[in-house]
C-alpha cells in the first residue's frame, strides 16, 4: 500500500508514522508513506496556500491552485483509488471503513488546515471524506496519522501475529474481552480461572460473553436489533 499525505505541516507527521508498528511496516516493504508539503506547489514568490474568504469572515482558506496542482502531478505517476480529504464533517471513521480502505493499493489523504480547504476542492478533486470524531482539531495532520495507523496494521505481514487484527475491537461490532498476563495473583487480585484452565472452548465462549457484556454496559450503540 501506498499512501501519499499533502500537508501545510508535513513535520507534524515525523513521528506518528517513523516508529513503531508504522515504522516495522515501511521497514518490511508492506507500507510506503510518502509526505509532500503543500507549499512547494504554492503560487507567487512567497509559495502562498491561503488567502482571505469570498464575503468576508473569521479564518484564512487554503486554495485550490496549489492542491489541484500537487494531486495533479501525484497521478501523473499512478493511479488512485482514493483522495481522502480529513474534514471534521466527513464520514465517520469506524473499523468496518479502515476493513474496507486496507484493501487500497494507492490513495492520497489531504490534510486541511486554517478555516478549511476551497469548497471546489470538495466538489472535484476529493473522492471521500472522513472523521475521526466530532471535533476539532488545528488541523488534518493527526487524523490522518490515525487513518494510516489504522489501515496499517490491517496490512498482511505487519502485525508479528497476522491473527491479531481480526480479533481487535469493533472487528464483529463488539468490544474486545478483557485481557490478562502474568503474574495470575497480583496483590489478590486475581484472573478469571478459565483463562487458567487450558479448555479452549470454554475460553473462547468466555471471552465472548465478556465481549457481548462489555458492549451492552460501554457501547450498546454497536449492538445490533
Amino acid at each position: 500500500m501506498r499512501i501519499d499525505i499533502i500537508s501545510a505541516v508535513p513535520e507534524l507527521l515525523d513521528s506518528p508514522l517513523g516508529h513503531s508498528i508504522m515504522k516495522r511496516a515501511k521497514e518490511r516493504g508492506l507500507l510506503e508513506v510518502v509526505c509532500h508539503d503543500l507549499h512547494d506547489y504554492g503560487i507567487n514568490r512567497y509559495n502562498q496556500i491561503d488567502d482571505y474568504q469570498f464575503g468576508g469572515g473569521a479564518g484564512m482558506v487554503m486554495m485550490i491552485e496549489p492542491i489541484d496542482n500537487c494531486i495533479s502531478d501525484l497521478k501523473k505517476e499512478r493511479d488512485y483509488e482514493e483522495v481522502i480529504y480529513m474534514s471534521p464533517d466527513g464520514e465517520l471513521l469506524n473499523q468496518q471503513l479502515c476493513n474496507q480502505l486496507s484493501l487500497t493499493e494507492n490513495m492520497i489523504i489531504l490534510c486541511g488546515h486554517y478555516k478549511g480547504v476551497d469548497e471546489r476542492v470538495r466538489e472535484h478533486l476529493i473522492t471521500r471524506e472522513i472523521s475521526i470524531g466530532d471535533y476539532v482539531l488545528s488541523g488534518g495532520e493527526l487524523g490522518a496519522a490515525v487513518l494510516v495507523d489504522a489501515l496499517g496494521r490491517l496490512i498482511p505481514g505487519v502485525l508479528n501475529n497476522e491473527s491479531s487484527a481480526l480479533f481487535d475491537s469493533f472487528q464483529d461490532d463488539l468490544i474486545a474481552p478483557p485481557v490478562y498476563t502474568r503474574p495470575s495473583n497480583y496483590n489478590g487480585w486475581e484472573v478469571p480461572p478459565v483463562l487458567l484452565s487450558g479448555h479452549d472452548a470454554n475460553i473462547e465462549s468466555w471471552r465472548t460473553e465478556q465481549s457481548i457484556q462489555r458492549t451492552k454496559e460501554r457501547r450498546p450503540n454497536l449492538l445490533k436489533d
